[in-house]
């Protein structure tokens, strides 16, 4: 039987282009390629593709599956139709974010309703034990052996239409498409994880391998962790286990408008939120602004008034503006835009500045 750390369908492809690996979620994936800060740039003026097989995939399929899906999410989904998406998170009793994932709501067959659901490499097992054991009659297949490949940046439906007879134009943020590449059925849901315009593709191993040596062939830049990283930290998007994890809810990290607590329906972890709701939190996700070219990393203490009162959950200096850019836990009585911190980082404690999120925000 195999164990961790696995391999994605591309990982001789992209071993093959001297791509520095690592262990991530339980699988080796790509650091990086031609370097960080080129592969950024890549997908911030052009456009540049990643390796994301590794994320859990599932495919569901149930009489009742929206009213069972309901119960796990605090998201009204009801506004789902067919060629649509919804991100969103599972929850725990607690309130607590066990996952964030999106799911795509397919058209039924003979009755039974459909949908596709991505969830965090590391999460997966958990999440599929989850879903499980909370949804009564829904069934749920593992597509672990499809590609995902994340097609990224202002040149991503140019690069991309030029493979597929879909037109792509009229693929709406958080649409897809169900079409064929190469002759293979494939997935294209216009999402991504950068703050860029761009498209995620699932289809089978074989012709996801053909599609990215055809992508590079067409000049997309091959991407790596390492850029996905400071891409989604300058759009200010939470990354699980990091930012968000079990012990914070929607509500602690700036994701309110996921709960809709005016729904009819019972979700779990509803009581804590409606208390939330009517009470206030204790703590919020805040973005950070710092002086001079200080690196805060995860874990690195915030402080007011020389007293320690938060973490930083994720750092980075920002390749687009040149500035080092934090997340952080705070206090929510300290996390109103403008409210002067600091950080210890190492043996030097530097200024810092609750500021406005997203860091960085493409023009349309």
């Amino acid at each position: 039987m195999e164990t961790p750390p696995f391999r994605t369908p591309l990982y001789d492809a992209i071993v093959g282009l001297g791509a520095k690996m690592t262990e991530f979620g339980g699988w080796e994936m790509p650091v990086q390629f031609a370097g960080l800060k080129a592969e950024h740039e890549a997908v911030r003026r052009r456009c540049g593709m990643f390796d994301i097989s590794h994320m859990g995939k599932f495919a569901l399929q149930g009489f009742s599956l929206r009213r069972e899906l309901q119960r796990l999410v605090p998201t009204d989904l009801s506004i789902l139709t067919p060629g649509r998406g919804k991100y969103t998170v599972l929850l725990n009793q607690a309130g607590g974010i066990l996952d964030d994932l999106i799911v795509y709501w397919q058209p039924p067959e003979h009755g039974i309703e459909r949908a596709i659901a991505i969830v965090n490499a590391a999460t997966t097992i958990k999440d599929r034990s989850w879903m499980l054991q909370n949804m009564t009659s829904a069934e749920l297949e593992d597509l672990s052996d499809r590609v995902l490949l994340a097609v990224q940046g202002p040149e991503a439906e140019a690069q991309l239409q030029k493979l597929t007879a879909a037109d792509l134009s009229k693929v709406k943020f958080y649409r897809f498409v169900e079409t064929g590449i190469f002759g293979h059925p494939a997935f294209i849901a216009r999402t991504g994880y950068t703050g860029e315009d761009g498209f995620e593709v699932m289809l089978p191993a074989e012709a996801g391998v053909q599609l990215w040596q055809n992508l590079l062939e067409a000049g997309v830049a091959p991407c790596g962790l390492g850029a996905r990283d400071t891409l989604r930290l300058e759009a200010a998007m939470a990354l699980y286990g990091q930012d968000v994890d079990e012990t914070t809810t929607p509500f602690e990290v700036g994701l309110d408008w996921l709960v809709q607590l005016d729904r009819k329906e019972d979700f779990i972890g509803r009581n804590v939120l409606e208390q939330q709701r009517e009470n206030g939190v204790a703590q919020k996700l805040v973005g950070l602004q710092l002086s001079d070219r200080n690196i805060a990393r995860h874990d690195y203490p915030v402080l007011h008034n020389g007293e320690t009162v938060g973490i930083v959950t994720s750092g980075t200096l920002s390749p687009t503006l040149g500035t080092p850019i934090a997340i952080a836990r705070v206090p929510a009585e300290l996390s109103e835009v403008g409210q002067k911190l600091s950080v210890q980082i190492r043996k030097k404690t530097v200024e810092a500045v609750v500021c406005d999120r997203p860091f960085y925000k493409r023009k349309k």
